[in-house]
């Protein structure tokens, strides 16, 4: 994270993707710069200040999971979200909650391994052409050492090939490559101690035991090129580095959005064990406070990973969590139900916005989609009148109801002789009325 990513930056990229929520965009700005902060104190005062967590209060579609993906794409943190009723208390079938570390350690792992490809790949392009010139000019059996105007011809007819790699000439012809086996280190996987990951890693390990090495085979140019791309790549790469930078990243940077907190709420059951509700509390307590956690690439700390909880908070509020829990997540900020408003700017102002998304997936047809402005304000209200009078879910209301405006000019692309559509009010509510008029809208798409 750089020092001119300010909060106010923040909340005005979040912006071009996030409509409205300001209050949920200032508090996870200021969470994030708080982390920059933190790298500027003394060493001895750093580790004595953890992320203040967040508790997201608000209906299903308003924003909150979208909040913090974008957020974490923003500062290129490591990110996952996961359900609060996934999980059941240790010693109880499913998920324990130190999992969602371990997932979290595998996304940065994926993110360094990324950022460490990019870094590489010039280099592992020049091996590769060297590998595929190897393959096209074969040195056969032992010969004698060459002289100097042997060489110089070798070198030519090298170097003619090279060029004509460059130019893409060759890339059907047909070479002999002996595909590798990945190699892993598989006893190393065996290090998670999650119960849940130990079959599929232990099945993982006898697989790479058990797999014979492919031979040789027939492959054009191109494949070859991609196949041998992969193994120079992977061969650069420094895995103890990038072990080491990601439980770095995940231990100072990680963001675990925690959804559907408020499903766990409530007091404990009266009728025997509660593995879903106070036990998830109770396990969840020392990975939010911090702890640390056994990963298949080591021991991770939770100290300041930032926790973002979300939920509906119907039937229950904060306070019915454990205290002690409640105390983890200091900062509170209600979402609002999207208002009609909310609906025209969603469909409009977006830097992704859903309408110029379908433009462009009929694009690819050579359809051109026009959608007018009173048919965008029918759109709005139309999503929002239904989410009124049936369930309200949010802005994937607008999903629906557009799937079901475009559905027959995405069936018809291909074969459209006019390769203009214009979708205006009328259009939209041509399509839409006669489901709109149903008594039981829930029956219907929409």
């Amino acid at each position: 994270m750089t020092d001119n990513l300010t909060p106010r930056k923040i909340v005005a990229e979040l912006d071009r993707y996030i409509v409205g929520q300001d209050a949920a965009k200032k508090a996870v700005a200021v969470a994030i710069r708080n982390r920059w902060r933190r790298q500027q104190l003394a060493p001895d005062l750093r580790k004595d200040v953890t992320p203040k967590n967040i508790i997201m209060i608000g209906p299903t579609g308003v924003g909150k999971t979208e909040i913090a993906r974008r957020l974490a794409q923003l500062v290129g943190a490591p990110f996952i979200k996961v359900e609060a009723t996934k999980y059941t208390e240790v010693g109880y079938v499913g998920r324990d909650v130190e999992s969602m570390i371990r997932d979290l350690t595998e996304a940065a792992v994926g993110l360094v391994k990324q950022k460490q490809r990019e870094q590489v790949v010039e280099k592992a392009k020049e091996r590769v052409t060297e590998r595929l010139l190897d393959l096209l000019l074969p040195t056969k059996g032992w010969s004698p050492p060459e002289d100097d105007e042997e060489k110089e011809k070798r070198q030519r007819t090298r170097d003619k090939f090279k060029a004509m790699l460059a130019a893409g000439d060759l890339e059907d012809r047909q070479v002999e490559l002996a595909v590798e086996q990945k190699q892993q280190q598989a006893f190393q996987m065996l290090a998670a101690t999650s119960v849940e990951n130990l079959q599929a890693d232990f099945q993982s390990m006898l697989e790479n035991i058990m797999a014979k090495p492919a031979g040789p085979r027939q492959v054009t140019v191109a494949e070859a090129r991609k196949i041998l791309l992969e193994q120079e790549t992977e061969a650069l790469i420094d895995r103890a580095a990038v072990v080491e930078q990601a439980v770095d990243l995940v231990e100072n940077q990680g963001i675990v959005f925690l959804d559907e907190l408020d499903k766990v709420c409530g007091p404990a059951s009266s009728h025997g064990p509660d593995i879903s509700r106070q036990g998830v509390q109770r396990d969840l307590l020392p990975v939010v406070e911090g702890t640390t956690v056994n990963t298949k690439y080591g021991p991770v700390r939770t100290d300041h990973i930032l926790f973002i909880a979300a939920g509906a908070f119907h039937l229950s509020k904060p306070a019915d969590l454990m205290p002690e829990l409640q105390g983890r997540f200091p900062i509170r900020v209600e979402l609002t139900d999207l208002t009609r408003d909310d609906f025209l700017r969603i469909l409009t102002e977006p830097k992704h916005a859903i309408t110029k998304q379908y433009a462009e997936l009929l694009g690819t047809e050579g359809v051109t989609v026009e959608f007018t402005s009173d048919g965008v304000e029918a759109l709005a209200d139309i999503a929002f009148e239904v989410n009124r009078t049936a369930q309200n879910i949010g802005a994937r209301r607008l999903h629906t109801i557009l799937e079901r405006v475009v559905e027959e000019i995405s069936f018809q692309a291909p074969e459209l002789p006019t390769k203009r559509v214009r979708i205006d009010g009328q259009y939209v509510r041509e399509k839409l009325t006669a489901i709109l008029q149903k008594e039981d809208l829930s029956k219907y798409i929409l």
